[in-house]
C-alpha cells in the first residue's frame, strides 16, 4: 500500500509543475484521493461487494468530484490533473500512463447494453471537457483536444478534435493545413472547421486562377 502511495505521489510530481511536495500532494490533490478509493471500491466490486462498493466510491465523489465507478478498470500510471467534473463509467478500460483534464467524460451513449463505456489505450492524453461515448477503442498515444466529442473508434498515434471529433493527426503526420505541437499540450492543436476553411479557400484560388486563364484565351 505504501508502495503504491508513493509511486502515486512521484507520479504527479512528475507530471505537475504546480506540485511542490509530497506532503502537499498527500493532503490536497484530489486524483490521489480518487484513485485511492477507486482502489478500495474496485476490489469490493470484484469480490460482489456492490453496494459497499458503491458507497465508497459516492463517498470519494463527494469529496473530490472526481466520480469512477468500481466496476472500471484502470491502468498504472494514470494521472487527473485538477479533476472536477470527471466521470469514468462502470465499463471504462484505462490503459497505463493516461492523463485525464477536468471535465472530460468516459461514458456510454444511453442506448449500449454490456459494455457500454470506451477503452482507452496506453499513453492517451483526454484534454479538459472532452467527451468519450460509446464502447470502442480509442489506441494508445492518441491524444483528444479539450472539449472534444469522440463518438468513433480512434487508431493509434493520432490526434483528435472537434464535435463530433475528426482525426487531425495520424502516425506523426498532420492530416490537414496546421501543424501539431507534442507531448501534453492539449490547447494548440488544429480545429477541423479552420482546416474545411483552408481547404475551400485553395480550392477556390485553384478555380479563380482557372477562369482567369480562360478568359485570357478569349
Amino acid at each position: 500500500m505504501f508502495r503504491q502511495l508513493k509511486e502515486d505521489i512521484a507520479l504527479i510530481k512528475e507530471r505537475d509543475p504546480a506540485a511542490r511536495s509530497s506532503f502537499e500532494i498527500f493532503m490536497t490533490y484530489p486524483s490521489l484521493k480518487a484513485l485511492r478509493s477507486y482502489r478500495k471500491a474496485n476490489w469490493l466490486y470484484r469480490h460482489g461487494f456492490f453496494t459497499l462498493a458503491r458507497i465508497i466510491s459516492q463517498h470519494a465523489r463527494n469529496r473530490t468530484g472526481i466520480e469512477i465507478h468500481p466496476g472500471a478498470t484502470i491502468g498504472k500510471g494514470l494521472f487527473i490533473d485538477h479533476g472536477m467534473g470527471v466521470v469514468i463509467g462502470e465499463t471504462a478500460v484505462i490503459g497505463d500512463n493516461c492523463l485525464i483534464y477536468q471535465g472530460a467524460t468516459l461514458g456510454g451513449t444511453g442506448k449500449d447494453k454490456g459494455k457500454r463505456h470506451p477503452t482507452l489505450g496506453d499513453n492517451v492524453l483526454v484534454g479538459a471537457g472532452a467527451k468519450v461515448l460509446g464502447p470502442f477503442k480509442v489506441g494508445s498515444n492518441v491524444k483528444i483536444a479539450a472539449n472534444a466529442v469522440v463518438l468513433n473508434a480512434i487508431p493509434d498515434n493520432c490526434t483528435a478534435v472537434g464535435v463530433p471529433a475528426r482525426v487531425v493527426k495520424r502516425n506523426g503526420e498532420r492530416v490537414g493545413c496546421h501543424t501539431v505541437t507534442q507531448d501534453i499540450d492539449q490547447i494548440h492543436i488544429p480545429d477541423p472547421v479552420s482546416q474545411e476553411l483552408c481547404r475551400m479557400e485553395i480550392e477556390i484560388e485553384r478555380m479563380r486562377k482557372r477562369l482567369e486563364e480562360l478568359e485570357n484565351k478569349t
